[in-house]
């Protein structure tokens, strides 16, 4: 038997909008609820395999429910505008894909389902209706399948309702569904239904009475009298909302099965638009990505070595004006895995040198580095590749993955595909969609000619990026950003990763060994103040123990159990010995995962960790750590603190650790122009006593540590736009004592106060903030129509300038740090940064050297209001040089 799936348009991208965290593409547009939509179609297209499939969606038009009742669904609130705009999206998806869409002036989306549905019913074709709207159960029956999906979490679950099951739930039978929603109305349809009449009564009399007719016919039979009076009195409310209730299913809906039929709907016009949307998980539904251009008619494989020579002289021959662009096609940088190199002169001269006979790596990556300065070479992600470039004169090169961060940071991803989508308008395939797991080196012998295709688009991505990504940093005004600080970082980086920290093995298993015994003694102490074992671990236990056995206050019961998060039992702690033990032993037990086990795993064969930095990740600029992230070892609990014993410096070598003071205040001050903080910081005292002084108008000897405490709590928060709710939480006071700091610091620096409002104003007039150095942070959620967003994106637009500005100055600090040394031809070496932290692993007899460099160049890093200060240390460890 044939079958039709038909969708409520309307009703599923607005179940998705919700039950979908927010996404957006490259462009700024909202696409969840989009993403979400066809989730839930391929979910239902996969069960239940159908014949035909037509999407229904409500228009503008009054229907004939708002002709008889001015008011019907008056009471809905306006479409949030992240999702009004994805309603012309879905139908742009669904068009391209060739789903019929259907839309009737004067019939709603649940009209022309009704009126299909019952159609194909009587042609003997099954039906499933896919809808978040209950009212559809009405036209459930044998063969109509009604179906009501609810995504929570990015993941959906449907809810099947045939006739049965629809009598089975509510009690009635679907045609008795209708008199059922005349009775007790609906708010969100503003349907009026009879006053005092809610579910649970209605339904009663429904199974009493079995219709709207049959209620008024025995009508003194109904006994509540509120009930009775208020059904005689409303008879004609009841009959109008039975009206507005009924869906029609005899409309005027000209259809033809012929164009609803199920076929392949992944064309190239649709791959286009998911790659616009950058919908990435549902690409490999398209057995390749097509490509919208014949560039592949440039493309060209070379195995001989007169002709790999031909390509590189042709690339010396253009000299130092023009660009050519490289990538390396290869599984990982062991020789057995390189498999070639692919350049590109001009967009019409793309080769693939495929590594065979003469042309060995090395030959290859010789003639490359021999390129290095005589032409400026165009890559991506370039730090990868120094190793083959024996070049840091970041001034002839150009790295298109840190281009397209700065002019978008707050992408989750760069690849070479997405670049070529955004910047460029070119759909190329993923090497996921086209190799999967595969390794390329395999691929070069099984799929030879996707293979070539695959590595010449590198290459003729970047050739082509590079001049439209250049343009467009200009701009922004961010290509000095990128030419003076962002590339010539990426080689520092890349000589820190090269070098890595030394690890001592033994201390670290010590470390950990020492951590697992305090583990066991809290373990054993938690147990006998609880009295009874359990597992610490299991929230769900710990609850139980907590706010049932032992009956504290505050606890807060959820689905799963009671929640005990850290910001609940931070309130607990004080009063509760056993809830104190709790929170050492998540702290201790994170420690030796995280850190005593997890780093073991990262230490090479010369006992170095070689962490990866990266530069285009964080929106705001900064530099993060991975595989191991070695910003994050803690600091706040000595235990924590003294995982920094393991790392050491190489023999005859000390580490010297600098580290900028109050940078972000101090950054603050300078861009607020706040004389007051100025001169605070000209003063050269305490700036946090200084700030108490005068917040509290108390003399600066007589401050007490508790206002110090407050006052740098405001100092801080004030940085990162805190509330009076989150500085009443951090101070543990209420939220109107802390309201009155705020305003209290305000009104000592009135300068930053109006500094922080241009801040928020302009951003919601441009669109974005920046630092002291042109970096841009967008800030869409300004715009939203959710208050916690717009409140969130108030926050980021007053702190990402502070804080980017920071992320700044410490990165022109490295670079200058880095070449000082390499200038002075020291043997010291920069190899770790902590946030606002150097650490340099000092040859003992350069260390005078080595203070002064980083006092100095650190120091002028940043032409500020107010000076630069570090803190500088030294130890034969980094606990000891912190």
């Amino acid at each position: 038997m044939s079958k039709i799936v038909l969708i409520d348009g309307h009703s599923i991208l607005n179940r998705a909008f919700y039950g979908v965290p927010d996404l957006s593409n490259a462009e700024g547009l909202h696409t969840n609820a989009v993403y979400g939509f066809l989730n839930i179609m391929f979910k239902i297209l996969e069960e239940e395999n159908p014949q035909y499939l037509a999407v229904a969606f409500d228009v503008k038009e009054p229907t004939f429910r708002h002709e008889i009742y001015k008011e019907y669904k008056g009471t809905r609130k306006p479409m949030p505008a992240e999702l009004h705009e994805q309603v012309p999206m879905l139908k742009d998806v669904l068009k391209a894909m060739g789903i019929k869409i259907l839309e009737k002036p004067g019939l709603e989306a649940d009209d022309i389902l009704g009126t299909l549905a019952k159609r194909s019913e009587k042609e003997g074709i099954e039906v499933a209706l896919i809808s978040g709207d209950r009212d559809l159960l009405q036209i459930a029956s044998e063969h109509i399948k009604i179906r009501i999906p609810k995504t929570k979490g990015g993941k959906t679950e449907i809810e099947d309702y045939y006739a049965a099951d629809v009598e089975a739930k509510y009690q009635v039978n679907p045609l008795q569904f209708i008199d059922l929603k005349a009775l007790m109305g609906d708010a969100s349809d503003n349907i009026p239904g009879v006053p005092k009449v809610g579910e649970k009564t209605a339904t009663e009399l429904m199974v009493q009475f079995g219709s709207l007719e049959g209620i008024y016919e025995h009508i003194e039979e109904v006994t509540k009298k509120a009930v009775k009076e208020s059904l005689i009195n409303n008879r004609e409310l009841a009959d109008l909302s039975r009206i507005l209730a009924a869906i029609n299913v005899n409309g005027d809906v000209e259809f033809s099965y012929e164009d609803a039929e199920v076929h392949d709907f992944y064309t190239e016009e649709a791959y286009k638009q998911f790659k616009r949307l950058e919908f990435k998980n549902l690409l490999g539904r398209f057995e390749k990505g097509p490509l919208d251009n014949k560039q592949t008619d440039y493309f060209k494989e070379i195995t001989d070595l007169a002709q790999a020579e031909d390509v590189f002289e042709k690339a010396l021959r253009l000299g130092e004006g023009r660009h050519v662009a490289f990538d390396i096609v290869e599984d990982s940088c062991e020789e057995e895995d390189f498999v070639g190199l692919s350049f590109a002169l001009d967009e019409k001269e793309v080769f693939f040198i495929k590594a065979e006979g003469f042309l060995t790596k090395k030959y290859l990556m010789d003639k490359l580095s021999g390129l290095a300065g005589k032409v400026k070479l165009v890559t991506y992600n370039i730090k990868n590749k120094y190793d083959y470039l024996g070049t840091d004169r970041t001034e002839v090169l150009f790295d298109i993955l840190i281009a397209a961060y700065l002019l978008n940071p707050l992408k989750n991803d760069y690849d070479p595909e997405d670049i070529a989508n955004e910047h460029l308008g070119l759909m190329i395939p993923s090497k996921a969609q086209l190799f999967g797991k595969e390794r390329l080196k395999k691929a070069a012998q099984d799929r030879a000619k996707e293979l070539v295709e695959y590595a010449c688009f590198l290459a003729y991505v970047e050739y082509m990026a590079a001049p439209v990504l250049e343009k467009k940093l200009a701009e922004t005004g961010m290509d000095k950003l990128m030419h003076e600080i962002e590339m010539p970082l990426s080689y520092v980086l890349y000589d820190m990763e090269k070098e890595g920290i030394q690890v001592m093995p033994e201390e670290l298993k010590r470390y950990g060994d020492a951590l697992n015994g305090r583990i066991e003694e809290l373990e054993a102490d938690i147990h006998e103040q609880a009295g009874s074992d359990f597992n610490i671990n299991s929230p769900k236990q710990l609850g139980e123990i907590l706010f049932e056995k032992l009956g504290m206050s505050g606890g807060k019961k959820t689905k799963t159990g009671y929640s005990t998060a850290a910001d609940v039992l931070d309130k607990l702690a004080p009063d509760y010995p056993i809830v104190a033990d709790i929170l050492e032993y998540r702290g201790l037990t994170k420690l030796k995962s995280t850190y005593a086990d997890g780093l073991a795993v990262y230490i090479g064969e010369d006992n170095r960790i070689h962490s990866t930095f990266n530069q285009t990740i964080t929106a705001t600029g900064r530099i993060s750590s991975t595989e191991p992230n070695l910003q994050n070892i803690p600091m706040r609990m000595e235990l924590g603190r003294l995982i920094r014993k393991v790392f050491v410096p190489k023999k005859g070598f000390v580490f010297t650790d600098a580290d900028y003071s109050q940078i972000e205040l101090r950054v603050l001050a300078h861009m607020s122009g706040d004389e007051q903080l100025i001169e605070a910081y000209r003063m050269d005292e305490d700036i946090h006593r200084i700030t108490a002084s005068k917040v509290f108008h108390t003399p600066f000897e007589a401050v007490t540590d508790l206002q110090r405490r407050n006052a740098k709590a405001v100092n801080f928060g004030i940085v990162y736009g805190i509330s009076s709710f989150g500085l009443s939480q951090g101070l543990s006071i209420s939220r109107k004592e802390a309201a009155e700091y705020i305003e209290q610091y305000f009104a000592t620096y009135p300068g930053v106060k109006n500094f922080l409002d241009k801040l928020v104003e302009d951003a919601k007039k441009n669109g974005y903030v920046t630092t002291m150095f042109g970096r841009r942070r967008p800030v869409p959620e300004l715009s939203s129509s959710n208050f916690m967003q717009r409140s969130f994106g108030e926050r980021v637009a007053m702190n990402s300038p502070i804080q980017g500005t920071a992320a700044d100055i410490i990165k022109v600090a490295m670079i200058r740090v880095w070449k000082r040394l390499k200038e002075e031809d020291l043997q010291s070496k920069l190899i770790l940064q902590v946030h606002d932290e150097l650490l340099v692993e000092t040859a003992s007899e350069e260390l005078s050297q080595v203070e002064r460099i980083l006092k100095e160049e650190m120091c002028a890093a940043a032409d500020l209001e107010v000076v630069l200060e570090t803190d500088m240390h030294t130890g034969d460890n980094w606990y000891e040089a912190k």
